[in-house]
């Protein structure tokens, strides 16, 4: 009786060790199924679905949601509009990310080296524009760009010279990447310093005594090691990109060259807010995240091999 006894306590004792990590995760769970799982499953049944119309579409019974099919997914495929949306952020992104990388990564190596003075005071100055929300920036970069109320552009007509409006058609793609460009550097400069800084300075020092200068140190050394971080930064700057809309969306009524659609999601959000089409929206957000999915995973087999030494 004694030996069950035993048993039966040490079985108890067991499973009351299994379940205090799972106790201890449960709210994590909960917040998760709640406020991401539930919402995507919501989406992705919204997109399948549409509004149809039945008599002469009055009252509160005469539309009803049905079952759509793939209708909504090649509406928004076949769409002009969206096509130009994701033409607009292929080019943003392409302007933004690489300029943006390089000069979080040229800050980082600075402030790496020995030789910088007032480290703490330009990693806080590189740094505080990300803490500044985008909408803020967006409007303090807003005014700046409107050749009326610019400082900037009152001093270039004092000059005799005439600039272009970055709010113009041809170069507000250039306005809007600015403002992500000022705000994204010191971001990713602090990852990309934190990894220099957790590297051992004794293979600097190798390095050194063995001939080798500081930019032969950052190519051939700093680089190769923090590569993990850079592709970190890639990977987050890349979905960043595809998710752009605070910047278009608080510069459009400071001009005239920012469609309802310039972004994929604005388009999204014109479909849910303005035109009422929430199965419209629900399809474009699926398609908006399958996008974000693929190029992240292509992203990641490409370089894997370069920077985390595994094979494809």
């Amino acid at each position: 009786m004694s030996a069950l006894t035993l048993s039966g306590s040490r079985a108890a004792a067991r499973r009351r060790r299994h379940a205090v990590p799972w106790g201890m995760l449960s709210p994590a769970i909960v917040l998760f199924v709640l406020f991401m799982a539930a919402p995507i499953v919501y989406t992705l049944i919204l997109s399948f679905q549409k509004s149809r119309v039945e008599g002469l579409g009055l009252g509160s019974g005469s539309r009803k949601q049905v079952f759509a099919g793939l209708d909504n997914y090649l509406k928004i495929l076949s769409d002009p509009d969206f096509l130009a949306s994701v033409g607009r952020v292929l080019l943003y992104g392409l302007l933004l990310v690489p300029t943006m990388l390089v000069l979080a990564l040229v800050f980082a190596l600075l402030l790496d080296s020995r030789r910088t003075r007032l480290r703490g005071f330009s990693r806080v100055s590189i740094f505080l524009p990300y803490a500044v929300p985008a909408v803020i920036s967006s409007l303090l970069w807003g005014f700046l760009y409107l050749p009326a109320v610019s400082p900037f552009s009152w001093i270039v007509r004092q000059l005799g010279w005439e600039v272009p409006s970055l709010l113009s058609p041809g170069l507000v793609v250039f306005g809007i990447a600015n403002i992500a460009l000022w705000g994204g550097v010191g971001f990713n400069m602090i990852v990309m310093y934190t990894s220099l800084k957790a590297v051992s300075s004794d293979i600097y020092e190798a390095a050194k005594i063995d001939g080798a200068s500081e930019v032969q140190v950052a190519l051939r050394i700093k680089i190769p090691i923090i590569m993990p971080a850079l592709v970190m930064t890639a990977l987050f700057s890349m979905i960043a990109t595809l998710q752009v809309f605070a910047e278009p969306m608080t510069l459009r009524p400071l001009t005239n060259s920012l469609p309802t659609t310039w972004s994929p999601l604005m388009f999204v959000y014109r479909d849910a807010f303005t035109r009422d089409d929430v199965y419209s929206a629900a399809a474009t957000s699926i398609v908006i995240a399958l996008a974000t999915f693929a190029l992240s995973f292509l992203f990641l087999r490409m370089v894997q091999r370069r920077a985390f030494g595994q094979e494809d």
